[in-house]
């Protein structure tokens, strides 16, 4: 049979992320350094250049993936659920703290990109650079900018931010659990979340809900920058 319609099959994008995730899973438990989703996207990368495999074959399969981060998405709210009341005690410092993070990070971005002279397209589409995915893709869409571009820079930053985050902060002192999660969820988002999840459901649920309110806090921001900008 010919090898294109294997290739074509929805299961191959699905079987094969699958399996290479496994394995950078399990290379992680050996190498703890090794940051199982960049492997697991460089191998994936490496393998669909190298084998010549269009990308139309493997988004085929893809697409369920991305169909089922939506359910995971809310999954975040168990921890944040178990660590509600640690969240409310200190509700008004992590309300500051993601607000504080949120104008930092797109006030930063302008006026570095301004200052290189960088294209105002490209202005628009990074702003919002520090949110999840779909929430970057509206306030680029709405701002003029490209939004595939903008969930491009999202996935970025949410993957340096996983990687190098927790390292950064406790390297500065940063060790609570409330200001490490609420940290990471800011700029890191989900990628950053599941990291935290990772550590702990403490961690993990203090990074959802500060992913979840600079998501908001950042489109809000955003307003008033439509006519600036």
């Amino acid at each position: 049979m010919n090898p294109a319609h294997w290739l074509n099959n929805p299961m191959f994008g699905v079987g094969g992320t699958l399996l290479v995730y496994l394995a950078a899973l399990a290379c992680r438990r050996r190498w703890r350094w090794m940051h199982p989703l960049v492997s697991a996207s460089a191998v994936l990368i490496v393998l669909l250049t190298t084998g010549h495999i269009p990308l139309a074959f493997y988004q085929s399969g893809g697409d369920w993936l991305s169909l089922c981060l939506g359910p995971v998405t809310v999954a975040l709210a168990v921890p944040l659920y178990k660590n509600a009341r640690r969240i409310k005690e200190a509700l008004l410092p992590v309300l500051a703290g993601i607000t504080a993070g949120s104008l930092i990070s797109v006030a930063f971005t302008a006026l570095l990109l301004s200052l290189t002279g960088s294209p105002e397209e490209l202005i628009r589409s990074m702003l919002s650079k520090s949110v999840s995915a779909p929430i970057a893709m509206e306030i680029a869409r709405r701002a003029g900018g490209i939004p595939e571009l903008s969930a491009s820079f999202s996935v970025l930053t949410g993957l340096v931010g996983s990687v190098t985050g927790p390292a950064v902060l406790r390297l500065c002192g940063i060790r609570g659990d409330i200001p490490l999660g609420t940290a990471m969820g800011t700029s890191a988002h989900g990628i950053g979340t599941a990291r935290m999840i990772a550590e702990s459901q403490s961690l993990g649920g203090i990074s959802g809900f500060s992913m979840a309110a600079a998501g908001i806090i950042t489109s809000v921001l955003m307003i008033p920058l439509y006519w600036i900008i």
